[in-house]
């Protein structure tokens, strides 16, 4: 882990009041740590507007293509591990970036995207007209829905606080979390201590990279959406 810098502040200084510390007179500024989630890439134009929660399909040459043009921005913060969702688009976008480099990445199978059941590949159109009744009480957000023949939200909830307070406690300084956007989504709430309803706040583009920063367990949003160029 990275020390603390010590430092006396000036009135014409600007803290965040999560970093601050007075110990004798001193400010102590509090290094944070760095959670870097990145969505996997591009799944193919046959799997666009479906739901894909639990089917294991590879990205797309697009999707490697978006996932190579975000190293370059990945670098800049010297990521020093990296922990993946066991579906193998994200064990391929963790295998892009950290290529021959001494990141290497772990697996986290709780980093998994949510079981859709019966609702796996279809639209939301087909999803409405096949299963009104469900559709209604799942826009109610309630944690005891249960996606038919699939996972129930609160079981969801559960397995991804539990990769958070992994996450939480690793002693790396900066991570890199390859892992889905239903998952992001929720992690960001449960770092920013959001109802975690409120996660439809949040859109998460494919290989993109959401930035949360800790300071001291209290998690601060300082990117969201950033993406490399693609050629």
């Amino acid at each position: 882990m990275r020390g603390a810098a010590k430092a006396e502040i000036t009135g014409d200084e600007k803290r965040h009041p999560r970093t601050d510390k007075m110990v004798r007179g001193f400010f102590i500024i509090v290094m944070a740590r760095k959670l870097l989630f990145l969505r996997h890439g591009d799944i193919g134009d046959e799997y666009s507007n479906r739901y894909i929660g639990s089917t294991d399909v590879s990205m797309s040459p697009h999707g490697h293509r978006q996932v190579s043009a975000i190293r370059q921005l990945l670098r800049k913060n010297e990521p020093c591990h990296c922990v993946s969702s066991p579906m193998k688009r994200c064990r391929e976008t963790a295998a892009v970036i950290t290529g021959a480099g001494d990141v290497k990445f772990t697996i986290d199978d709780d980093l998994r995207e949510i079981d859709f059941g019966l609702w796996e590949g279809m639209t939301f159109d087909e999803i409405q007209e096949a299963f009104p009744g469900e559709v209604q009480r799942w826009a109610e957000l309630k944690a005891d829905f249960i996606f038919p023949g699939g996972e129930k939200i609160a079981d969801f909830r559960a397995r991804i606080i539990g990769a958070a307070r992994r996450l939480e406690t690793h002693p790396a300084d900066t991570i890199v979390v390859c892992t889905h956007g239903g998952v992001i989504r929720f992690l960001i709430c449960h770092f920013l201590g959001l109802r975690a309803r409120q996660y439809i706040l949040f859109k998460v583009q494919h290989a993109s990279l959401t930035t949360i920063e800790l300071f001291e367990g209290s998690g601060v949003l300082s990117g969201l959406n950033e993406t490399g160029q693609v050629d």
